[in-house]
């Protein structure tokens, strides 16, 4: 009788031990750590996208344009096309005035729109605005729109973006915007170089859309991450067709076409600020994301803000990716506007990586 009794005692003891052991501590790993486990699993529930087209990008100062435009497979023109710069603007100061001192010789209009809104409907100031004497050199060449944010709070953070980018494409017709015009699609941080954009304007049947492959920085140009920031985009337009987007638009890839610096900011409160604004603002899960003292050590680590694994298809490219972005001592092929005015910007420079408190 009493082996007949502890076997269903042995059952209970293990039903105990699942019950208040295995099941919390699973629920407190899944509350922790369920994004990561998630994100790990992704090349198995997500196939990669189609491969890109990749066009060689040729160039060197002292080759001519009929040369360069030889070497891309395409013709010269006899005039260059019209360029407009169109962007949705939230507080980049610094890289928005990075972006147009590059850009500045080859732009025919820069139009930029902004909102008293973020996309995660907090109220924001219209930073452009009251920093508009920094940006005395575009005025002659400028259309600038607001636009009143619609503060809907459960909003998914998607549509805003969406509806602001409607917006802009309204916008891009007030500055005059014409058939066959160069129109660069892309954020403030995503910077074609200016030798693309010359490039571009100069050459005959380059693609109707081309996307722009970009240096994929991390809170400065000492932290690479990699080479394929691939969302920019340059696009002969087409009244009726074109409309402004931040997606795939086609499978041309045009290499090495300038620089991306994501989270690049000046002051460590600019860094809180979009972590709550933008469009994933879903992957701050723990108040202590947003802690200063925290953020100040994660920039000068390289690493993740979010403690986020890396975004990837196959587990060989996560892997490889895993871990903080190795510092890099290089600033070679920057910005010239960077370089000239170094001690002005010396936070987005090698071995510079603490940030000021205020903004």
């Amino acid at each position: 009788m009493s082996k007949l009794r502890c076997l269903p005692l042995g059952l209970d003891f293990r039903a105990l031990v699942v019950l208040f052991l295995i099941v919390p501590t699973a629920i407190i790993g899944i509350y922790f750590h369920g994004q990561k486990i998630t994100y790990f699993l992704r090349p198995l529930w997500q196939s990669p996208p189609k491969p890109f087209i990749i066009i060689p990008h040729y160039y060197h100062e002292n080759v001519s344009i009929e040369t360069l435009c030889k070497l891309h497979g395409w013709g010269a023109r006899e005039f260059p096309r019209r360029v407009f710069d169109a962007v949705l603007f939230s507080n980049e100061i610094d890289m928005l005035k990075i972006r147009w001192k590059e850009l500045y010789p080859y732009i025919t209009q820069f139009v930029l729109l902004e909102s008293n809104s973020t996309f995660t409907a907090l109220p924001k100031p219209l930073n452009f605005e009251i920093n508009k004497d920094k940006f005395e050199f575009v005025e002659p060449r400028l259309t600038y729109g607001k636009i009143g944010g619609r503060f809907r709070r459960r909003q998914n953070p998607f549509i805003e973006e969406a509806y602001q980018r409607i917006a802009l494409d309204q916008l891009l017709r007030i500055a005059g915007i014409q058939e066959d015009d160069l129109l660069i699609m892309s954020d403030v941080d995503e910077i074609p170089s200016a030798h693309t954009i010359d490039l571009l304007r100069w050459c005959d049947e380059i693609p109707n859309v081309l996307h722009l492959q970009l240096r994929n920085y991390l809170y400065s140009f000492e932290f690479l991450y990699d080479q394929m920031s691939w969302r920019a985009s340059v696009h002969r337009y087409k009244k009726g067709e074109t409309r402004y987007a931040h997606y795939r638009q086609t499978d041309y890839l045009l290499s090495d076409s300038g620089w991306h610096c994501s989270f690049c900011f000046r002051y460590i409160s600019d860094f809180i600020f979009k972590m709550k604004a933008y469009s994933h603002n879903d992957r701050v899960r723990f108040s202590h994301f947003l802690s200063p003292k925290r953020i100040q050590e994660r920039i000068c680590k390289g690493a993740d803000l979010y403690d986020m694994l890396p975004e990837e298809y196959t587990f060989r490219d996560m892997i490889g990716k895993m871990g903080p972005i190795p510092h890099s001592y290089s600033a070679v092929h920057l910005p010239s506007y960077l370089l000239e005015n170094a001690e002005d910007y010396k936070y987005l420079l090698p071995g510079n990586c603490v940030r000021e408190s205020g903004g």
